[in-house]
């Protein structure tokens, strides 16, 4: 009786100690999933292609989607503005936050998003252009940088998706335009009446790679 009793109690031992462990490893496990999806979630999720755009004639940037139907974007590119009336090529940074309220399914290969809408900033490397007002000029005399511009933008969006046999490096593909003006246009197309549209909107088109 004895000796089973003792085996009793070294059983319920075990045990009580294999679901402590149990428990261990589940907390862990959680953790480690934790630590995993918080660097999955830096991985970039799309390669942009765009011409155009205040950006520079052509812009490559990547960037993450997010939101319950991905319909938020954060890009970051990298701009090549050639030679023209400068004495060199010229680089520009965006950073570009972009807004898609409605997607429509035309089919099961093509969808479009009627409204895409967003903000960037972008700047332009260069020892001639100043974020501040250098001290040779007056005081006041320009009143905005010539380094960073701010911008503001309307388009569409027309996604092809690519049929799963047929994958290699992306699973869709977007074809996009946008209408755009910079802050300094718009301020100076709200003091200048006699300016047309065209003179401060920028049009520009890009296409959209969706790796995951």
């Amino acid at each position: 009786m004895k000796w089973f009793i003792f085996n009793l109690l070294l059983l319920s031992g075990l045990t009580v100690a294999t679901s402590d462990l149990h428990a261990q490893e589940t907390k862990y496990d959680k953790r480690i999933h934790r630590y995993r999806k918080h660097w999955e979630n830096l991985i970039p999720t799309h390669l942009k292609l765009q011409y155009a755009g205040n950006m520079g004639a052509v812009s490559v940037g990547t960037g993450w989607d997010y939101g319950k139907r991905n319909q938020w974007e954060t890009d970051v590119y990298l701009g090549f503005l050639p030679k023209n009336s400068s004495k060199r090529a010229k680089m520009t940074m965006t950073l570009k936050q972009n807004y898609m309220p409605w997607s429509w399914s035309v089919n099961d290969k093509l969808s479009i998003e009627p409204l895409a809408c967003g903000l960037y900033m972008n700047t332009i490397f260069g020892d001639e252009f100043w974020a501040e007002e250098p001290e040779r000029y007056p005081n006041g005399y320009y009143g905005f940088s010539t380094k960073v511009r701010f911008h503001a933008y309307l388009g569409q969006r027309f996604t092809i998706n690519i049929n799963p046999q047929q994958r290699h490096s992306a699973k869709e593909v977007t074809f996009f335009y946008e209408l755009s003006a910079s802050d300094l246009y718009i301020a100076s197309a709200v003091g200048n009446s006699y300016l047309k549209p065209r003179d401060y909107l920028s049009l520009s088109f890009g296409v959209k790679l969706q790796l995951f």
